[in-house]
């Protein structure tokens, strides 16, 4: 590993991945390749979690085709120099910032969406001019095994590496020397990559997780709200890190709400979504296990039955929850929606804040006062108001999460920050050299650098 890696270091100092032309080639192959692999992707996607087409499209395959084309058409406008104004101190020069590529990163991905949330920041650290080492979930080995297939032919090893393997692989990975690495998973490894990383000083951008809370005020359109919420909630049958994680609904509409909320589930998947062909399954026994052991029978109002051979979980309601109970001290990933009662908005806000900051939050209101409320005085990753899930897919927007939900975003141009160091620059004239600033000082330069600094 350790000489593959120097062989990337050997071709990034060779200058190749550093041309315009060279990476937009880079990029455009990239696209035609997913492309002509699109049904091996499909197959894979279904043989590890069961998705459809059309969600494996919608949530994998088609965002990472509209991250490429995105990134192609501003490519060339966010690698420019870019000139800012000289401080008049300085005259006379030229002041810009430029960007230059970190070199060789690290891209560990989870495998929740394996293909696109390997694609979205390969993507991302190509267009920058970076060599890449990419890591695939073992959790998703038929995904895996197509990543793989298709970075081999596109690119060569020393400019895209692909490592496949477990824990053995990803503590090999993490012994070695990178420029950036970019996680995402969750938090327990994410504090791992961050210790590792801190004994070569290498930056690091980690996209975690965590509880994100819905809200539901008595002013929601609940019928609307409740189709929203399933489903972002049951997209990925809850194996999202977005969605959302329990709800908090005001006393006065719950009833209401709670009962479309069911009808949507119906809607959507039928009275037994484990009997939905196109019902996604958990990744494997062990997470399937942990999610089980989460639904507590006494409290659950909707569902609440599984299929252990194809480890499916029914979409499962459970009221009356309290922060005391197990489906509260962990992030779910899966397919169970906490019903908690508040009396009012402050409640609510108080009751989150009391946590630690969520990689999201989703608002449903019709009350700009309450909205303007939570925007301003909630700390959150990112977020909707009257929808779930959505913020995230779009390029134009970065996506990243705060304090224990992450650090640095990507998506688009934060993509191209991400992966891009900005180095600063002054380009100072040679026709002329103010004497204002060098020893000995006198009175009049004192005057001078107060006329000027301040």
């Amino acid at each position: 590993m350790q000489e593959k890696i120097q062989k990337q270091r050997e071709f990034f100092q060779g200058g190749k991945p550093i041309t315009l032309s060279f990476r937009k080639e880079a990029l455009k192959r990239l696209g035609c390749t997913i492309r002509a692999h699109e049904e091996e992707i499909y197959e894979a996607l279904r043989k590890d979690l069961n998705k459809s087409k059309t969600e494996a499209y919608m949530c994998e395959i088609g965002m990472t085709l509209a991250e490429l084309s995105y990134m192609l058409k501003h490519i060339d406008g966010w690698a420019r120099k870019k000139y800012v104004l000289s401080p008049i101190a300085q005259f006379s020069c030229d002041s810009f910032t430029i960007k230059e590529p970190y070199g060789v990163v690290l891209i560990m991905s989870p495998w929740n969406y394996p293909f696109m949330l390997t694609m979205e920041p390969l993507i991302g650290a190509i267009a920058a001019g970076n060599c890449c080492v990419v890591k695939p979930s073992a959790y998703a080995p038929a995904t895996s095994a197509v990543i793989r297939k298709i970075l081999r032919e596109c690119f060569p090893e020393e400019y895209v590496l692909v490592v496949e393997g477990g824990r053995a692989e990803n503590q090999a990975l993490l012994d070695q020397r990178f420029d950036y690495i970019f996680f995402t998973g969750g938090v327990t490894v994410g504090k791992e990559v961050m210790a590792k990383a801190a004994k070569h000083l290498t930056p690091v951008t980690l996209e975690l997780g965590g509880k994100s809370p819905c809200v539901v005020d008595r002013s929601a359109k609940l019928n609307l709200a409740a189709k929203r919420i399933a489903f972002g909630k049951l997209l990925n049958c809850g194996q999202t890190c977005v969605a959302p994680d329990y709800i908090l609904v005001e006393r006065s509409v719950k009833d209401e709400f709670l009962g479309h909320l069911k009808k949507w589930i119906v809607k959507m998947y039928g009275e037994n979504a484990t009997e939905n062909g196109d019902y996604v399954k958990m990744i494997n026994q062990k997470h399937f296990d942990r999610v089980c052991g989460l639904i507590d029978q006494k409290k659950v109002v909707f569902g609440g039955k599984w299929d252990e051979e194809t480890m499916q979980i029914q979409p499962t309601i459970m009221d009356n929850v309290t922060a005391e109970d197990a489906i509260m001290q962990e992030e779910i990933f899966g397919p169970v929606f906490p019903i908690i009662a508040v009396d009012n908005m402050a409640e609510a806000e108080a009751f989150i804040k009391e946590r630690e900051k969520p990689l999201a939050l989703y608002l449903f209101t019709q009350n700009k006062a309450v909205a303007d409320r939570f925007l301003k005085h909630v700390p959150f990753g990112g977020g909707c108001i009257n929808d779930t899930i959505i913020h995230l897919a779009t390029s134009r927007m970065g996506f990243g999460g705060v304090g224990q939900s992450g650090m640095g975003s990507y998506h688009g141009k934060k993509s191209f920050d991400t992966f891009s160091h900005e180095k600063s620059i002054v380009n100072k004239h040679t026709w002329m050299d103010l004497p204002v600033r060098y020893a000995p000082y006198n009175k009049l330069q004192d005057t001078l650098l107060r006329m000027f600094l301040r």
